[in-house]
């Protein structure tokens, strides 16, 4: 009896470990399913680009810029999408988020019915472009910082995830 119940908790503790969540091997292949799908949405190759999310004190900013400057076409297809992707999230709309990570993302219910406390600002860099998100409303910050940390976590950009002063 003992033994079984050795054997149970030991199965129930490796069950429910978050490295048992996803098998090893399937890592890489949701990782992988997780670019192509950001390059069918954003329409710039993830493995050529590079994400940057920063938490701010009145919101935040979701950066993508080129990893090689020549790469022109990889730069028109960001000053593209994010333009667009300001446009949309200003006007409530967070479908992009939702087929990228193939999910439910976190903050976008909210953020969507808090639009009007929003707003999402395109500003073009040497490098790609940057979105950035403002707002005086703690709800909404609320629901950024919880969007923003998300970002982080899924594309695996090893941003912080402390809240800072919004660069001058």
């Amino acid at each position: 009896m003992r033994r079984l119940f050795l054997t149970l908790t030991l199965f129930s503790t490796v069950a429910l470990s978050p490295e048992a969540a996803v098998p090893q091997g399937n890592q890489h292949a949701g990782q992988h399913s997780l670019d192509q799908r950001g390059h069918a949405v954003m329409g710039f190759d993830q493995h050529k680009t590079t994400h940057r999310f920063a938490l701010y004190e009145d919101g935040g900013a979701i950066e993508v810029s080129v990893n090689d400057p020549a790469d022109t076409a990889n730069l028109e297809a960001i000053r593209s999408h994010l333009p667009h992707i300001a446009q949309m999230f200003g006007a409530g709309n967070f479908d992009a988020p939702v087929e990228v990570h193939a999910q439910r993302v976190p903050g976008t219910a909210e953020m969507a019915k808090l639009k009007d406390q929003l707003t999402f600002t395109y500003v073009a860099t040497p490098r790609g472009g940057r979105v950035d998100i403002a707002t005086a409303n703690r709800e909404a910050l609320a629901a950024v910082h919880a969007f923003l940390k998300f970002q982080i976590a899924d594309h695996k950009t090893g941003d912080p995830v402390r809240v800072t002063k919004r660069p001058a």
